[in-house]
Parts: structure tokens; C-alpha cells; sequence
């Protein structure tokens, strides 16, 4: 528009201001994007410590995400995927006393893997087919499920899993703790269509992590973006949006105001009210340990969880089994995740502690690299699922997970739709 400086300021350089910068610059607008940190990535960044990577926080990218398949280069990524399955810590057989590892494992991928799964005392039959029962919906009709949900047709995931019968030490010792790390709750409030749809994304797909961490994926979309023609200036925060009848003011901290046609907002629920005045979701947190052992407590890379609930770990993993590149040659990474709450934070010996009991080492020696507390590690997602409106108010629009879903394919899905809803309220003349 004549006056502006650009058509569009993007605020926040996460996958959703990312994705949202793409469409609009292939679509032949000046897209400016704005970030305040040094690098971009938002949430998913990744530090070199002590020759380490070092992902701020455990994370794990799918490729079966949707998003991920049509807008990301996972083979350009270089993922190494994590072993499917979970190993479990558990009270050992009445009257034997301690604790044994058990391994469950995904039996199309893992055959061998059969005999000791049958073996861990934690798949019943009757078990099993609640479990099967809870999953189904998501497996056969996807759509007319997340439909439903949109509709008001959903439930915590916890009522769920009462009302389909899981009631069994497959529930309590493995679902449970794998998937309250997953979605960073431990009540399992979480919208019950939102984790059925993560479960056929685990079933469908092989998480992993790629060669150069985490970040290597938002800074692969940020080439993209800036290949279609989108500006990103870094160290550069805004601290005010202000709509106006034709147009909006952006202040950007050691910056002129500048001024464009529309402007979305793409940042994390701690900052979107000071932004645009939209109510932020609640948010949960995580806390993750990063251990530098001097040999490794495992052979595998398998993700493993603590089925007896005996502190505040929820999932631990070697990484450099799985991911090799997220340590030098001839050295251990060891991962421990705990939920981080306003009054739960957990002390260092007793993550030790716990730690040495689910791997059955002692881990009162291992070097600490570093501990990343994320307190708005996730957005909160309470049923029913429904994707948020992405427009404010005329000119000004919001992106990000919390107005999708709380996972990197919600993320990118909401700044893709962020982006199409501008480009239409464009193409009708409203801006």
C-alpha cells in the first residue's frame, strides 16, 4: 500500500513466522520477518557445548507430520531415527524383589523383539485390546475424528482411556509415562483427540533428530523463506503493535517504526497478549538434563521410562546411540526429562538418583553439561480441539502452536494458515 514499508512484518522467526513468511513471499508480497534472538528457530534451537549438541530441550522431529512431508526435506535433514519402542523400569514379579528393565517394542519393526515383550509382564490381553480399542478411531477415520473434536465432541485423554477400559499396567507403567513426557502433563488433561492423532503419528512414523539438531529444520524453512524473496533481520525485538484504519505500526526495539499493510504475530503464548491483546493458553514446561557419562548405561538408543513413577524423570535416552552426531567420537550423551511446573522443579540429586536406578548404573559421577529449563515448553491443550481464529482484528494476525496444536506440525499448519487467510482477505480487497 503507498506509505507502507512493507506488505507484511512477520513478528517471531519460529516454524510458524517461517512458514507464513514462505507463502506470502511466493506469493509476491514484501515480507519483512522479525525476530529478537540471534538466530532463528524460536523454541527449536540448538547449542554446541563441550563439542556436544545440545537441543534446548529433548525434542524429536516425525516425519510423518503432514507439514513436515509437504513443506520440510527430512532426507536434507539427515535424520537419524530413535529405535521404536519404549524401555520400561519396573517392580520385578512378586516376592523376587527390585526392579527390572523391560523393552517393548514395535514388533513390525523390531521382530525379534517379540519374545521379550511377551515376556515383560505388561501387555494383557485385555490390556491390549482396550488399548486398541482407545486407538482405532485414529487409525480408520481420521478426519471425521479431529471433525468431531472441532464440533465439541472431545474429552481428556484420561477419561478416554477410563471409559475404554485401559486400566492395566499398560496404561499406568507405559502410556503413561511415555506420553506425559510427550505432552508435558501428568494429569492427562490434554484433549484426547489431540493425543490420539500424536499416537498415529508415532505408529506411522519414526522420530528422530537431525545431524545438526533440532534447529537444522527452522533454519532449512528460513532459507526457503528468504529464497522466495522474505527478509529476516535477527536482534531485532518488537515491543508494540498498533493497528491502524490502513495500516500497522510496528516498534522494534533499536529501530525506526515501521509501518505495513498487515502484520502477523508468530510468537509464543508468553508474549502474543502483550502483542495483540489475545488471551494466551495456559503453558506447561519441561526440564532437561544434559550427562556426559563416561561410558554409555545402554546399548540402544531406546527412549526409556520409569514404569514405577520414582521421581521426577519421565524419559531418558543415551542420544548419541540414536543420533551419533550430537557427541565426538568415543563419548556419551544422556538425556533425562522432568515436567517443569510454578512449584515443581526438580533438585539434582534425586534426577541422579533416579537416573542410576532406571539404567541400574550409578550416575552420581556423570558430567553435567548443562540443564535447559523450558517454562513454556508447550501450549496447553484442553479439549475439544479446534484450531484458534488467526485474525485479530482487520490488518493483524496470530500464528503459532497455540493456535493449532502443541507440536511442530501445528506450528507450521497455523502459519500456513495465517499466511492464506491475509492472502484472501487481500484478494477481497480488505487490505
Amino acid at each position: 500500500m503507498p506509505g507502507a514499508d512493507h506488505d507484511v512484518i512477520v513478528v517471531g522467526a519460529g516454524l510458524a513466522g517461517l512458514r507464513a513468511a514462505t507463502v506470502l513471499a511466493e506469493a509476491g508480497l514484501d515480507v519483512l520477518v522479525l525476530d529478537a534472538s540471534d538466530a532463528v528457530g524460536g523454541r527449536q534451537r540448538t547449542d554446541r557445548v563441550d563439542g556436544f549438541l545440545l537441543d534446548r530441550g529433548f525434542q524429536v522431529l516425525n516425519p510423518a507430520y503432514p507439514s513436515v512431508r509437504r513443506w520440510a526435506d527430512a532426507t536434507a535433514l539427515r535424520l537419524q531415527a530413535f529405535p521404536v519402542g519404549v524401555r520400561v523400569r519396573r517392580d520385578s514379579a512378586a516376592g523376587v524383589g527390585g526392579s527390572t528393565l523391560v523393552t517393548l517394542a514395535d514388533p513390525r519393526r523390531h521382530p525379534l523383539s517379540i519374545g521379550e515383550t511377551l515376556r515383560s509382564g505388561l501387555v494383557r490381553p485385555a490390556d491390549v485390546i482396550a488399548l486398541a480399542r482407545w486407538a482405532a478411531p485414529a487409525l480408520l477415520a481420521p478426519t471425521r475424528l479431529r471433525r468431531r473434536a472441532a464440533a465439541g465432541h472431545d474429552t481428556s485423554a484420561r477419561q478416554s482411556w477410563d471409559s475404554a477400559g485401559l486400566r492395566g499396567p499398560l496404561r499406568t507403567e507405559v502410556v503413561e509415562p511415555f506420553l506425559s513426557g510427550v505432552l508435558a502433563d501428568a494429569r492427562f488433561d490434554t484433549s484426547n483427540a489431540f493425543t490420539r492423532w500424536l499416537v498415529r503419528m508415532f505408529l506411522l512414523g519414526t522420530p528422530g533428530l537431525p545431524a545438526e539438531g533440532i534447529q537444522a529444520l527452522p533454519e532449512q524453512l528460513a532459507r526457503k523463506a528468504r529464497a522466495a524473496g522474505a527478509e529476516i533481520r535477527l536482534g531485532h525485538r518488537v515491543d508494540r503493535v498498533r493497528p491502524a484504519s490502513d495500516h500497522v505500526e510496528v516498534d522494534a526495539a533499536g529501530a525506526d517504526v515501521m509501518r505495513a499493510a498487515a502484520v502477523i504475530v508468530a510468537v509464543g503464548p508468553e508474549r502474543l497478549t502483550a502483542l495483540t491483546g489475545v488471551d494466551a493458553p495456559p503453558t506447561r514446561g519441561l526440564q532437561t538434563w544434559w550427562f556426559a557419562p563416561e561410558a554409555a548405561p545402554a546399548a540402544s538408543g531406546m527412549i526409556a521410562v520409569d514404569g514405577r513413577r520414582s521421581g521426577p524423570i519421565v524419559n531418558t535416552a543415551v542420544i548419541s546411540h540414536a543420533a551419533p552426531s550430537y557427541a565426538p567420537a568415543g563419548r556419551h550423551l544422556v538425556q533425562a526429562t522432568c515436567l517443569l511446573g510454578p512449584q515443581v522443579l526438580a533438585g539434582e540429586v534425586e534426577v541422579r538418583r533416579q537416573l542410576g536406578e532406571i539404567w541400574g548404573t550409578d550416575a552420581t559421577r556423570w558430567p553435567l553439561l548443562r540443564r535447559d529449563d523450558i517454562h513454556h515448553a508447550l501450549p496447553a491443550q484442553h479439549p475439544p480441539l479446534r484450531a484458534e481464529p488467526t485474525r485479530v482484528v482487520d490488518r493483524l494476525y496470530v500464528a503459532g502452536d497455540h493456535r493449532q496444536s502443541p507440536s511442530i506440525d501445528g506450528a507450521l499448519v497455523s502459519g500456513d494458515r495465517a499466511a492464506r487467510v491475509l492472502l484472501a482477505d487481500r484478494a477481497a480487497g480488505g487490505l
